[in-house]
């Protein structure tokens, strides 16, 4: 695996570790040197020679840096010059970039290819909204369809995913990166009906990726369609688990779906960080799996899967507790 060094000046690195984190899930290999008040450029060059040898002997390192120009990235370019063949620099880190280096090196084995790959996806990754206030040269051209549909088959499902939020950055990020769909099915009636969440969630597709919102009854018509999905990989969303039930019972063949999140409210309980319950939403799960439906309970791709009937089980506690 390709170690990543983060460097910044100030606290910089150690926040955009963070957040990519909150969004992608815990990352081996990736150290973080921040160049504080008080420091010399001795101190920060060691700082980025101890980075890197937690790293293994065989292992290719690739510097996301801040500023070009700047202190952590001469100091690394000095590191560099013993390393040319196999380490490599990127400057100007965001967190699309930091959030496509996660994802791609799950594939790449060379960091000199990572850094080439990066630096669209960093670009990729500033945008104006309204979208008319992009820069006329800058204005990004329509995506490219992956879209293989148009002709006969059905749906080919790569994940169903129970999470209030719906299409957000652990969605767009880590479990699209990971399922290859060609398309992101938001299921349901409320946020069909509803303009500006619509809006959103096709905005927010990640690029190559249609997005769209649907009511739970025309997914059922879908799921059904043999004549025009051909070659299509969907991953569907849902707010709740009353709606996965209603596009199961309905013929949606589900065998498997993902719970991410579920926001809490009046009247649930949360026996965990992620996950709240009402009694209808318990009753709701053990439908599923009376229906054949498997759990998979986890965040991203890279946490370990929870117990889901260790968990619905603490929520009915919790729940007859409070009767």
């Amino acid at each position: 695996m390709i170690g990543i060094v983060l460097a910044s000046h100030g606290q910089f690195a150690a926040g955009i570790k963070q957040s990519g984190e909150m969004i992608f899930g815990e990352q081996e290999k990736v150290e973080t040197v921040t160049f504080v008040n008080g420091e010399s450029p001795d101190d920060l060059k060691q700082h980025l020679v101890d980075a890197t040898k937690k790293f293994d002997p065989e292992d290719e390192v690739l510097f996301l840096i801040d500023l070009w120009g700047g202190s952590p990235f001469n100091q690394a370019s000095g590191i560099l010059e013993e390393h040319k063949d196999k380490w490599a620099i990127v400057t100007g880190l965001n967190l699309p970039m930091l959030i496509e280096a996660y994802g791609s090196r799950l594939s790449m084995t060379s960091s000199h290819e990572l850094a080439t790959h990066l630096v669209d996806a960093a670009r990729e990754g500033v945008r104006v909204s309204p979208e008319a206030l992009m820069p006329k040269a800058k204005q990004a051209a329509p995506a490219a369809k992956q879209s293989n549909g148009g002709r006969p088959g059905k749906l080919e499902y790569v994940l169903a995913r129970i999470d209030s939020r719906l299409l957000h950055g652990q969605v767009a990020t880590a479990w699209t990166k990971s399922t290859h769909p060609t398309r992101i099915i938001v299921v349901s009636d409320g946020v069909a009906n509803d303009k500006l969440r619509k809006n959103l969630i096709i905005q927010a597709a990640p690029a190559g990726v249609s997005a769209h919102v649907i009511p739970v009854d025309q997914m059922i018509k879908i799921a059904k369609d043999d004549k025009h999905f051909g070659g299509e990989r969907a991953l569907l969303l849902f707010e709740t688990p009353q709606d996965v039930l209603r596009a199961v019972e309905g013929g949606v063949p589900l065998k498997t779906v993902n719970v991410g999140s579920m926001a809490h409210s009046v009247g649930k309980v949360q026996p965990n960080k992620v996950l709240a319950f009402d009694q209808n939403d318990i009753d709701t799960f053990e439908k599923l799996k009376n229906d054949g439906i498997d759990f998979d309970v986890r965040k991203v791709p890279t946490d370990s899967k929870d117990n889901m009937a260790a968990i619905l089980k603490k929520a009915q506690d919790s729940l007859n507790d409070q009767k």
